[in-house]
């Protein structure tokens, strides 16, 4: 199941997982981009998300997750859950990602996420991600087109389900809660997923990458964003999630996580992430990753 949005420079198409992988993937998602004689590259700014595996068989790309010099992309590119915008720039070419889950990462990944927290490895040089070297190595390969190549990606997605990992109830527990908009605090979510704080914190840390309390904030700024990634004619007061107090509540997370102010991010050119969370929510039903409901694993 995919759905292209097109424009004259950019074509985003998403896939949904089989319904045995939604407890632990998102979605997959290809993009191709060409750019003009006069435009080497396009340039954007990616929201804070979950993790994403990025395979970008031809073309180039370079990132830095916050304020930074952009660097070089691998071919295979990992990168953990963030809590800053992540600036990008990339050039003619086409690249497949995948989109993780917390339990995804728990599940799949030799490492813990707090370790990965806002950053950017080397997935064929880093042994954390060596699940997933034969499936580079695949698309690298690979020659058939989005089907063919989803095709691969299904095809070793399958084979990495296995026994279930340590706490794996609890992380869907607390992931199903961060994505409800009536979990405001700290309390709250310990209480929805009967944890104590302290255990909370700790599996919050290994398994989601940052504290809840920072999470249940990104998840307010998320709700926002994603309104006017939508429609980018509202006004961000229409956008607002009902637990920010005032603009200026909102306006300080703005800040906080995209490192500018509404205003500047509302003039910038989105020729990727508009078009990208058109396609998502076609799919997903969702603008943005973050924002993506768990479903229970078997």
């Amino acid at each position: 199941m995919n759905r292209a949005i097109g424009g004259p420079a950019v074509k985003v198409r998403f896939a949904l997982p089989a319904e045995d992988l939604r407890p632990f993937v998102t979605t997959y998602y290809h993009t191709d981009v060409k750019c003009s004689p006069n435009e080497a590259w396009l340039e954007d700014y990616l929201h804070p998300e979950w993790p994403n595996l990025r395979f970008m068989s031809e073309g180039f790309s370079q990132a830095s997750i916050g304020p930074g010099e952009l660097m070089d992309t691998p071919a295979f590119s990992v990168s953990g859950p963030t809590s800053l915008a992540s600036r990008f720039r990339i050039g003619s070419g086409s690249s497949w990602g995948i989109g993780l889950m917390p339990l995804g990462w728990a599940t799949f990944v030799k490492g813990k996420a707090g370790d990965y927290a806002d950053r950017a490895v080397d997935g064929t040089t880093d042994q954390a991600f060596a699940a997933f070297h034969p499936l580079a190595d695949a698309l690298a390969a690979c020659e058939g087109g989005f089907a063919a190549e989803l095709e691969v990606i299904e095809a070793h997605m399958a084979g990495m389900i296995g026994s279930p990992v340590r706490n794996a109830g609890k992380i869907a527990a607390i992931n199903t809660a961060l994505v409800d908009p009536e979990i405001a605090t700290v309390s709250e979510l310990a209480e929805r997923v009967d944890m104590n704080v302290r255990s909370l914190e700790r599996l919050s840390r290994k398994a989601f990458g940052f504290t809840p309390k920072l999470l249940l904030r990104r998840q307010r700024f998320l709700r926002s964003l994603a309104q006017f990634m939508l429609d980018p004619s509202l006004n961000w007061l229409s956008t607002l999630d009902h637990h920010y107090h005032d603009q200026a509540h909102f306006v300080r997370d703005f800040k906080r996580f995209m490192g500018m102010a509404p205003s500047a991010y509302a003039k910038l050119e989105k020729p990727l992430l508009i078009a990208a969370a058109q396609a998502r929510m076609a799919i997903a039903g969702e603008a943005v990753q973050g924002l993506h409901e768990p479903e229970a694993a078997d």
